[in-house]
């Protein structure tokens, strides 16, 4: 029997690695404007609250750096042209979406990244098993609140109750916590599960085929 109806996924670090393309984004813009770049782990830990977010972490001094703007730009140039060169589908993952699919579950991608690149992964690699694609854009507020989630429900024609929030790390765990929803914490992605666990993170799926067992 099933335990919910609908299934909202984070993207990066849940249904794809995104990671090497956004490390080389980021250091194309930082290096740019003369400034260092940065590892793959500074990367992995700087993601997960948008674009803005990222800049102010990758970038020495933050927002108070004169160049904040103009490596913010060329990060999201740069990203907008490169956002597929390196990611792919964690593995099992489009396996798992087929399956999700053939049940009958609804389905949607609820993400910090821009609204565009979203749109344009999820054109590539989803089309077939996610009807709803929601990014950041003016107007709406990103996650940990609850909006973007929100919207993608009313979209889909769900209710919380019978919905469930899957992502990888602490803000996904808060988001779905402001939404009144249960979360299932995925252990692949860009925050370990010790991490997930400090947030308060309580259900676990350490490959996406245990998804299936948990909807």
């Amino acid at each position: 029997m099933k335990k919910y109806e609908t299934i909202v996924f984070d993207l990066d670090g849940t249904l794809l690695d995104t990671l090497e393309d956004l490390k080389d984004s980021v250091n194309y813009a930082l290096g740019k404007a003369g400034l260092p770049e940065r590892s793959l782990d500074e990367v992995r830990q700087s993601v997960g609250n948008g674009a803005k977010r990222l800049m102010e972490l990758v970038i020495p001094g933050g927002e108070a750096n004169p160049a904040f703007d103009r490596v913010s730009a060329d990060y999201k140039d740069h990203y907008a042209q490169h956002c597929n060169d390196k990611t792919k589908p964690y593995a099992h993952v489009l396996i798992l979406l087929a399956e999700l699919s053939r049940r009958g579950y609804k389905m949607a991608i609820v993400s910090n990244k821009f609204y565009d690149a979203v749109q344009e992964l999820k054109k590539l690699y989803f089309h077939e098993y996610i009807e709803v694609a929601i990014g950041e854009k003016e107007g709406i507020r990103k996650k940990p609140a609850p909006d973007t989630v929100m919207e993608a429900l009313r979209e889909l024609g769900s209710s919380k109750e019978n919905a469930v929030y899957v992502g990888d790390s602490e803000v996904d765990i808060a988001t779905a916590a402001n939404m009144g929803m249960d979360c299932i914490s995925v252990t692949w992605g860009f925050r370990t599960k010790e991490e997930q666990e400090r947030a308060g993170g309580k259900v676990f799926a350490d490959d996406p085929l245990d998804i299936l067992e948990l909807v």
